[in-house]
């Protein structure tokens, strides 16, 4: 039974993510849009007294999130998710995902990496 609901549950998210070739671009460059907008709002919020920090954490995890969600539009997720956790990308997904820092020239140091780990 429970092999049966798994077979089941794939075969749902496998046509929810069955989207046509134009709304996956649509998908893909509107998250991109906001993941740019929202990244480049939390390195300019670093400069705000008091309240920089936060603001910058808030638009940054956005801006990372929208970023992953776009490429989700030109894969399937489950795809993505693989392709994400791949032995290789390890490090990348590391730094992408549990790096904290309390400095802001760390954190801006480590903005730059993370937008090349997404891109690689």
């Amino acid at each position: 039974m429970d092999k049966l609901k798994s077979v089941n549950t794939k075969h749902k998210l496998n046509e929810a993510s069955t989207l046509e070739w134009g709304k996956r671009m649509t998908g893909f460059i509107s998250c991109s849009v906001v993941a740019a907008v929202c990244l480049i709002l939390g390195v300019y919020m670093l400069c705000v007294p008091l309240i920089g920090p936060t603001l910058f954490t808030v638009f940054y995890t956005i801006g990372n999130t929208c970023g992953v969600c776009s490429t989700m539009f030109l894969m399937e997720p489950e795809k993505q998710l693989t392709l994400m956790f791949d032995e290789t990308r390890v490090c990348c997904i590391f730094c992408f995902l549990f790096l904290q820092v309390k400095s802001a020239g760390l954190a801006l140091l480590f903005c730059i990496l993370q937008v090349l780990s997404f891109i690689w």
